[in-house]
């Protein structure tokens, strides 16, 4: 009898072994305490705004970003949805699908759409099209971007006016002391170019995507927006400028990161956001 039970415990254990290393994601609250996807949806709940930082080209990340959208849109119908894949300059191509007066096959064909988009993101628009939510076209133009990585944020004040509709109002303000901005500073130390003219670029995105949802948030609406996780992480970027604007605003940023165990955050991950999604770091990778 003893032999029988050791080899029932034995098969017990086995099997909670292979359950643990089959897992495919696991969620955290910032004090490391694991989360089931239903009570994330139930911290999503009270928040004004909810950010996904995601990694760009992680399957895993894309397919648990359209599972959240769901949720989202399920506790608020009018849900307003953004993400930084698309540019300011495509809002229009994208109001005139969801519209039905293009096809799709005419909106891909006109949009600057990244080379993961028809595997990691069209399921997301395509969702958003389907159920009329509102969606938001919140970056910069890359032109844009790139002048300003070259020359400065003054190059934008030479810019005609219909150009500057494009990206956040100007003056814009950078704080070049945000620990995320000093850290883009040292990783970039003796690499060519203007790492202040570098930093430059990346607030005028963070702050065009901020202050494209302005709007809705002005108006009460509920909104989810997909970013990269820099773009987010430790409450900066794009949270930095949101709250410049709106400082009671409620917001939960997921963060996204990459570990070789799920069964626990690992310390240096522990403050990126309000919750963080820990990945496989073999989970699929689309480029």
């Amino acid at each position: 009898m003893r032999k029988i039970l050791a080899a029932c415990l034995l098969i017990l254990l086995s099997f909670g072994t292979l359950k643990a290393q089959g897992e495919a994601y696991q969620f955290f609250n910032a004090k490391g305490k694991a989360l089931s996807f239903k009570q994330v949806l139930e911290a999503l709940e009270p928040a004004d705004a909810v950010f996904f930082g995601e990694l760009h080209n992680n399957s895993l990340g894309h397919w648990l970003q359209l599972q959240v959208l769901k949720g989202l849109h399920k506790q608020n119908p009018e849900l307003v949805l953004g993400s930084e894949i698309f540019e300011r300059e495509d809002q229009l191509n994208i109001n005139e699908w969801f519209a039905d007066q293009i096809t799709e096959s005419s909106f891909e064909s006109e949009a600057k759409l990244w080379k993961n988009y028809s595997t990691d993101y069209r399921p997301i628009l395509r969702y958003a099209k389907e159920n009329n939510l509102s969606f938001i076209a919140s970056n910069v133009p890359r032109k844009y971007a790139s002048l300003v990585s070259k020359r400065g944020l003054q190059a934008l004040d030479s810019l005609y006016d219909d150009a500057k509709k494009s990206f956040a109002k100007l003056p814009v303000r950078v704080d070049m002391n945000l620990p995320g901005y000093l850290a883009m500073k040292e990783m970039m130390h003796g690499a060519p170019g203007n790492s202040d003219y570098m930093i430059m670029a990346q607030a005028l995105k963070d702050a065009t995507m901020a202050e494209s949802l302005f709007a809705p948030l002005a108006n009460g609406k509920k909104v989810y927006h997909i970013n990269g996780a820099y773009h987010s992480k430790d409450g900066e970027g794009i949270l930095w400028y949101l709250k410049q604007e709106f400082p009671d605003l409620k917001v939960v940023n997921i963060h996204t990161v990459l570990q070789d165990k799920l069964d626990k955050l690992e310390a240096g991950n522990s403050q990126a956001g309000e919750i963080i999604l820990v990945l496989p770091k073999d989970s699929h990778e689309t480029y």
